[in-house]
């Protein structure tokens, strides 16, 4: 399984906003052992966006568009995607009803612009999950599909790890359970990191048991990720929890926490419990 993100923006091109939903997209389709080979960023424009969605499905088997779902002018993508779909679009009457009841609840009449998230293409669904006003879409292609998720990322993120991922993997045909967790470590160069466990990562190119990345973060130091796939949850945390105790013994000093814990907390905890703080 291959797909494509394609993300959609003029302020994206202009250098107004960071793009950090393509790379946290990216980090679920790699999580979830889906192929993403090419990303692509584009304006605010029905040809291009067209011709950008067009290129992406006929190199993969699913695209994710995200932005542009939005209620205003330049909020396109659906309008779009109903082209490269060849459909018209159509109101959802459960959308309208939806947002009737999210302003409805805020004290607020509803703008009528608002009504242009209630339309979807013939044939495309609905994502159930929706944080926001914007609609995610399911939209079939031939034998391909284009997700449509909005830009506001925690809406997106919602979409994608309640609907997108499940879909792909289900299109996929993997039944199997992908567990991660991160090692983060200090005060050592990527390339070293990579030099002291060179042996390991040789053993899991050979065994296949696990993966191994490296994610340089910054002032938050080098993450080590490991990744296993099993047929069950228990199996796949346990693969993970082994490699995670190899890996750290191996690293030993340079290894200052595993999973969510940041330098910050790991340093108030030890003045706290030298009673320095």
């Amino acid at each position: 399984m291959n797909c494509e993100v394609v993300a959609v923006g003029t302020e994206l091109l202009l250098g107004q906003i960071v793009d950090t939903n393509s790379s946290w997209i990216g980090e679920q389709l790699a999580l979830a052992g889906i192929d993403c080979f090419l990303q692509t960023k584009v304006g605010d424009n029905w040809d291009r966006i067209a011709m950008a969605l067009r290129v992406a499905l006929d190199r993969s088997d699913a695209v994710i568009v995200c932005g542009g779902l939005g209620p205003t002018q330049d909020d396109i993508t659906r309008d779009v995607i109903a082209e490269v779909m060849g459909v018209a679009l159509e109101e959802d009457e459960e959308v309208v009803e939806l947002l009737l009841e999210m302003f409805g609840s805020r004290g607020r009449s509803m703008p009528r612009n608002n009504l242009r998230q209630a339309l979807v293409p013939v044939g495309a669904t609905r994502i159930a999950q929706q944080p926001g006003t914007a609609p995610g879409l399911v939209c079939p292609v031939g034998e391909k599909v284009i997700f449509a998720v909005p830009g506001v990322p925690y809406e997106m993120q919602e979409m994608v790890i309640g609907t997108v991922i499940p879909e792909l993997r289900r299109r996929a045909g993997d039944t199997g359970v992908i567990r991660s967790r991160t090692i983060r470590t200090w005060g050592h160069s990527e390339s070293g990191i990579a030099e002291m466990l060179s042996d390991r990562l040789d053993e899991l190119d050979r065994t296949g048991v696990a993966t191994i990345a490296f994610l340089a973060s910054g002032i938050e130091g080098l993450k080590v990720r490991v990744t296993a796939k099993a047929d069950t949850e228990a199996e796949a945390d346990a693969v993970v929890a082994a490699e995670v105790a190899e890996v750290a013994s191996i690293l030993a000093d340079y290894v200052f926490s595993v999973d969510d814990e940041t330098m910050e907390k790991v340093v108030i905890d030890l003045l706290r419990t030298r009673g320095l703080t």
